[in-house]
């Protein structure tokens, strides 16, 4: 009987494609209201991806460990998911991902910082300078400054333009995968040119192309935190991502360290052997195949990114870009952070960039041929290499000492600028011992005091940065208009040092640094806007 039953207005309701006619059809269908494609969002001004980038990319050579404890910060963002009832474990495509999901992002993330690292200290830090330094000693400085200022000016370029590009790219593969596979695939080809390469003019247009296409797999990847990332979790797989980046520094510098030791053997005599550069080129060609994978590394390893196909079709705003980078107006301790903040990480960075050649040429010249004599040469570059790697190792030695360190120091002390004029000092005097002492001594008191000052410095910049923005709805511009400082620091640093040392000599690079963090140091101690 209970089969026969059937409940009104639900059972017994008429199947609308049998009853209708065509013509109700048709006309039911002009009165529905199609769901219009949501406008993608500008990662230029995601206050998630400006945290991110000002999280990672400040690390700076030997002292980025310390970011894996960088102190937590509240940042102004309109979009998170904790500021009403939406789950917060909902990433901002709209997918809600499980454990192994998770687990895999956070592996993509984590080995795509350790194996960009690697090819890019090692080259960047040990085998271009050295090639410069045996194709044209007399220049070598000049040649590496322009490298590095024209190199990072370059980099800043490509990284908002693809940034902005991938933001609104319409693939059934995503905003993002298109753009890191091709980026990988691009760096890699100038990176074989580079190896490829004798003139200056041909190693510079090589540089440069390799940030082009750096940047190009970047800027996407990096944007896709946001995207990918719920809010629960992002700290999380952020602090793993600056730990790769950690990790990958020091294995790459090691990686340089073992090709120029490698140099120190080839030729048992000095003279024909100094501007040999075969053992220096056998580098390229892994490091080419590296980048080329990555990419597509990184995409078989995370979930597929969700298809982009339905998003509104948007045209391309040259103006609406630069205007993201208007900065802030009536923010004066945000301005004298952003300038201590550029001279901070000039100051420090200066003495990584110019390691090489400081070695040679400043502390290790007595070692390498005799009190006074400075040489190019193979078998000099053995005693350079067991420093470098030495210091190195001390370095993130002393950066993972300032992560565990940090969390009792703020507990204490909170983030206010006299414990960032503290890291300062700490740096100034790492500076200061190599100057005074040019041996490899000195250099490796500079990686132990002043990688562990500019640890602590690293961990609490992130947090420090969020208590001087002026409009917290505005966070994602002025947070974007700080990033450039990571850019701005790396000009000064390579036209600094360059000037430096053809005025003064190696002595004076350390002088130069010097001056630049206790500029810092004085800008910070005016900041009122701490906590």
């Amino acid at each position: 009987m209970n089969e026969d039953f059937k409940r009104p207005g639900i059972d017994d309701r008429p199947d609308p494609d049998k009853v209708l006619t065509p013509e109700d059809k048709a006309a039911i269908a002009r009165l529905a209201v199609l769901p219009e494609s949501a406008e993608p969002e500008a990662s230029r001004t995601e206050a998630a991806v400006q945290s991110t980038k000002l999280a990672a990319e400040a690390a700076a050579p030997m002292a980025a460990a310390a970011s894996v404890a960088s102190i937590d910060a509240a940042v102004p963002d309109p979009n998170s998911a904790f500021l009403d009832m939406r789950d917060p474990m909902v990433a901002a495509d709209g997918t809600r991902p499980g454990k192994l999901d998770i687990t895999r992002l956070t592996i993509a993330f984590t080995l795509s910082a350790v194996l960009c690292a690697i090819p890019w200290m090692a080259l960047g830090s040990v085998v271009v300078p050295e090639m410069l330094d045996r194709i044209d000693p007399a220049g070598r400085e000049a040649m590496f400054a322009a490298i590095n200022a024209v190199g990072a000016i370059v980099a800043l370029i490509s990284n908002v333009l693809f940034g902005a590009l991938s933001d609104l790219t319409r693939t059934k593969f995503g905003r993002r995968t298109p753009w890191i596979v091709a980026g990988g695939v691009l760096t890699a080809l100038f990176v074989l040119l580079l190896g490829a390469t004798h003139a200056f003019p041909a190693i510079l247009f090589a540089w440069c192309g390799m940030q082009f296409g750096y940047n190009m797999m970047l800027a996407p990847f990096v944007a896709s935190m946001a995207d990918r990332l719920p809010d629960k979790i992002r700290g999380r797989v952020s602090r793993w991502y600056g730990t790769g980046i950690a990790v990958g520094q020091m294995l790459g510098l090691l990686v340089g360290a073992g090709v120029l030791a490698a140099t120190g053997v080839d030729t048992g005599v000095f003279g024909a052997g100094a501007t040999d550069l075969s053992v220096l080129r056998t580098v390229f060609a892994p490091s080419a195949l590296l980048f080329a994978l990555i990419g597509i590394v990184v995409v078989l390893i995370w979930p597929r990114e969700p298809s982009s196909v339905e998003q509104a079709n948007v045209r391309f705003d040259m103006h609406a870009l630069l205007a993201d980078f208007r900065p802030p107006r009536h923010a004066p301790d945000y301005y004298r952070l952003l300038v201590a903040r550029t001279l901070m990480m000039a100051g420090y960075g200066i003495v990584p960039m110019y390691e090489l050649y400081v070695l040679k040429y400043y502390s290790l010249a007595s070692v390498i041929a005799g009190p006074g004599a400075f040489v190019t040469s193979a078998p000099a570059s053995l005693p350079v290499a067991i420093v470098i790697a030495t210091m190195a190792v001390i370095a993130l030695a002393a950066s993972l000492v300032a992560a565990l360190v940090v969390g009792p120091l703020v507990d204490r002390f909170g983030v206010s600028r006299n414990l960032v004029m503290v890291c300062g000092l700490l740096c100034l005097i790492g500076v200061i011992l190599p100057w005074i002492l040019p041996s490899a001594l000195g250099m490796w008191l500079f990686a132990m005091i002043a990688g562990f000052g500019y640890g602590l410095y690293n961990a609490i910049d992130h947090a420090m940065s969020m208590t001087v923005l002026p409009d917290p709805s505005d966070a994602g511009h002025d947070l974007a208009v700080l990033n450039l400082t990571n850019t701005l620091s790396v000009v000064l640093s390579a036209i600094a040092g360059a000037v430096a040392v053809v005025l003064g000599g190696y002595a004076w690079l350390f002088c130069v640094a010097a001056i630049m963090i206790a500029a810092a140091v004085v800008l910070f101690s005016t900041i009122k806007s701490d906590r």
